[in-house]
Formats: C-alpha cells, sequence, structure tokens
C-alpha cells in the first residue's frame, strides 16, 4: 500500500493536530485532493485540503472550543476553513449532489467515502491519505497517475453535465499533469459540451484559462483545445491567429530563464489588435491591470531591424516598457525558432536580445515642466494649457530628452502665441 507519512507536509505539526481533533469521537478526517496527487508525482505540494463525516457545524465547534480560528469559507457547501499559525486547512464535509444545472450544485451531506468520490471530477483529484499516511484510493486514481492520464470519474459526459467548467479543468489538469495523448472519452465530451460554456461566469472562465496557461508547458493542451473546438469557443480570437507561436515562447522562456507569464502567452495566441483585444478583456472581465497590459502590447511598436538606439528610446517614452517588452520577447522567441543555421536571424535575435536588456532596465525620464509653468508664463487655464505641454513635450523626445528645463521655459512663449 502507497503511504506519504514521509511526506514534510504531512509531518506539519498542525495536520498531526487536526488528525487528532477530527477523528476523535467518532469523526473522521482525511487529507483529499492536490496534495496527494502532488505528492505521488513527486510535484510541490502547495495547499492542503481535507474531508470529513463530520458535519460543518461540529467542524466549527470542536475548531473553537481548541482555539483553532475557524473561517466559514463556503460553509453552504460543507466547507470550513481552520487557520492554525496563519495557515489555513480547508476541510469539507462528505457530500453528494442533490441536483446540478451545470453551473452549481445543491449538496447534502453524507459519511460515505466512496459516494464522496464519486462525486469528484477527476480521478487524480479524488485520492485520500488518512492519518497513518496511507493513499486511499476507490476509484482507480493511482493507475492514472502512474500513466499521466487525466480521466474523468465514471461517465465523462455526467460529470461534466454537473458543472459545464469541468470542459476546461480537464484541459487545464492535462497541462499540468497529462502525459501522451488526452484520454479519448474526456475529449470527445469536452467537444460535445464546448456550446455550454457560454452559460458560465467569464471569471470562472478566465480564472481556469489562466491557470492553464502558467503550466509549465501549455502548448499541448492548448493544441488539443484547439482540435475539440474548445480555444474557438473560449478565446475565439484565436481562430484564425492560432498557437503556433507558443512552442518557440516555452523553448526561449527555458533557454533564457523567463519567468511563465500567461498573458504573455496569451498575447502569443491573439492577434495584435487594439479593438479586439479589447473586447476581450471586456468579455473575459480582465482585471484593469490585464486589460492594460493587453492594450500596451496591441499598441507597443514592433522595433524594426535597423532602429536606432534614439529612435528606440522615443518608443520606449512613448508606449511604456510593458508592452514593448512583450512585443519584443515575442518577436525574439520566434525569431529564435528559426535562427538556426540563419546566419540573418541569429543576427536579429541577438539585436532582439540587446533591445529587451535596454528595455528592462529602462527609467522614464520626467518631463520638466508642469501645468504651473505654462499658467505662470501668461496662459489662460483651459485646453491652451494642455497643447501646450504636448508640443513642448514633442520637441523636448525630438531632442533625444536633451533639452533641460530652462530651454524649455525659453521656448514657452513662442510656443504659446502659435
Amino acid at each position: 500500500m502507497t503511504n506519504l507519512s514521509s511526506e514534510a507536509w504531512f509531518r506539519d505539526p498542525a495536520l498531526t493536530r487536526l488528525f487528532a481533533l477530527l477523528n476523535a469521537d467518532g469523526g473522521e478526517v482525511r487529507v483529499v485532493g492536490g496534495a496527494v496527487r502532488n505528492s505521488l508525482m513527486g510535484l510541490p505540494v502547495g495547499d492542503v485540503d481535507l474531508a470529513t463525516t463530520l458535519l460543518p457545524d461540529v467542524v466549527v465547534e470542536r475548531a473553537r472550543a481548541a482555539g483553532i480560528k475557524a473561517v466559514p469559507t463556503g460553509i453552504d457547501h460543507g466547507t470550513v476553513t481552520l487557520v492554525i499559525d496563519g495557515t489555513g486547512f480547508e476541510v469539507t464535509t462528505l457530500r453528494r449532489d442533490v441536483e446540478t444545472d451545470g453551473r452549481r450544485a445543491q449538496v447534502a451531506f453524507g459519511t460515505d467515502w466512496q459516494v464522496d468520490a464519486e462525486r469528484r471530477d477527476l480521478t487524480i483529484n479524488a485520492l485520500y491519505v488518512d492519518e497513518r499516511g496511507e493513499v486511499i484510493d476507490l476509484i482507480g486514481g493511482l493507475a492514472d497517475i502512474e500513466t499521466k492520464t487525466v480521466r474523468f470519474i465514471g461517465d465523462a459526459d455526467t460529470r461534466i453535465a454537473e458543472d459545464y467548467l469541468r470542459v476546461l479543468r480537464f484541459f487545464r489538469f492535462f497541462a499540468h499533469y497529462g502525459g501522451g495523448r488526452p484520454d479519448a472519452a474526456g475529449l470527445k465530451a469536452c467537444a460535445r459540451a464546448k456550446d455550454q460554456l457560454k452559460t458560465l461566469s467569464a471569471e470562472r472562465v478566465w480564472s481556469e484559462i489562466k491557470k492553464l496557461l502558467v503550466a509549465t508547458d501549455p502548448g499541448r493542451a492548448l493544441l488539443w483545445m484547439r482540435q475539440s473546438g474548445v480555444l474557438t469557443e473560449v478565446l475565439p480570437e484565436t481562430e484564425k491567429w492560432g498557437i503556433d507561436a507558443i512552442p518557440g515562447l516555452i523553448a526561449a522562456e527555458q533557454a533564457l530563464g523567463w519567468t511563465p507569464d500567461p498573458l504573455l502567452r496569451l498575447a502569443a495566441i491573439v492577434p495584435k489588435d487594439v479593438q479586439r483585444l479589447a473586447g476581450l478583456s471586456e468579455r473575459l472581465r480582465l482585471s484593469r491591470a490585464e486589460a492594460v497590459y493587453l492594450e500596451r502590447f496591441a499598441l507597443a511598436p514592433k522595433p524594426a531591424d535597423a532602429v536606432t538606439d534614439a529612435v528606440f528610446t522615443r518608443d520606449l517614452y512613448r508606449f511604456g516598457t510593458e508592452g514593448i517588452i512583450a512585443v519584443i520577447k515575442l518577436e525574439l522567441a520566434g525569431t529564435r525558432a528559426s535562427a538556426e543555421g540563419n546566419p540573418k536571424a541569429m543576427a536579429r535575435a541577438g539585436r532582439l536580445s540587446v533591445l529587451l536588456d535596454r528595455a528592462q532596465k529602462y527609467e522614464r525620464p520626467r518631463f520638466p515642466l508642469t501645468g504651473s509653468d505654462v499658467l505662470a508664463a501668461g496662459a489662460d487655464a483651459g485646453p491652451k494649457v494642455g497643447e501646450a505641454l504636448r508640443k513642448l513635450e514633442d520637441e523636448w523626445i525630438s531632442s533625444s530628452f536633451s533639452m533641460d528645463r530652462a530651454k524649455l521655459l525659453a521656448r514657452l512663449p513662442e510656443v504659446l502665441k502659435s
């Protein structure tokens, strides 16, 4: 029997304390989900979640009696977060689905571990570990861990119909944990259910896409998403753009030590078009920062092969570093992919690397004048102030930022007359 008692996360005194607390007086608790899966696959373990036969109110009562903070994070669905020394442990009562509509479920609490396992989504996510560290497999998850098979529990269509987000979860878990080809039954079921993704909230859809895009290499998952029609359903912008840039980007990340960035990877598979990316941001309800990133990427110019240092510096000032860095990284990744045996591509890759380094180290200079300076020169408050500042800023940029405050002030009277 497989045992995880030697794992560092399992020996955490806080977890030992919870086992003792929730296994007492007829209760039973087991670790479930990601911690078990990742340990078995030799991957880092993050959060440790638990499942219990105790009702949520009993979990809260026992925790508070033991001086443990209890937060009712999802108590209607049986989840309570217990916090020990700043670390949270989600504890969820065993349950079965009473009614589902593809977006949410009504649940009934129970004490049957088999029923609890069978209502979960994927076999690799339904493995338990008891207080002795023994792995308990009720649905064949261990075999799928061994073969890196991402498989729905039971009938794939039924599992998906319970929550259509499971279509995206299937591909997300394949990106992170799958090997070879996706499970055929699961892939076909996802293709059949793709039209139902429009019934989900934008926030849930984007959250899953983003989690998929942070996988070490999401390329195979994106390929199968495209072939099944799922990618076009959630990211129609990719339909005529494709995902061909992903392998080169992954190779560049690994070779050059770039931290995987889900937004850069998204930028690699969508058109560089301000209007379409604004529509994407609105449809998926991206955060303000995420939407601005895509906008800056769309607006940033691609550096010409013979771009001069002066022109590049002006572009950095006008467009900002964020968008230009994204554009250069994608250009560099694409160029590197074709550089072997191609002197021209190798030279371009070298030049792009220099530009990338400059952009990453760039510190934006501050324009020396303000509206107060224009008003002090005799201008009336209003649009003329902004117009004068813009004209002088353009001159300042054209001078490669060499004009100092005194020279700009000297130019003010003439600019105000024009």
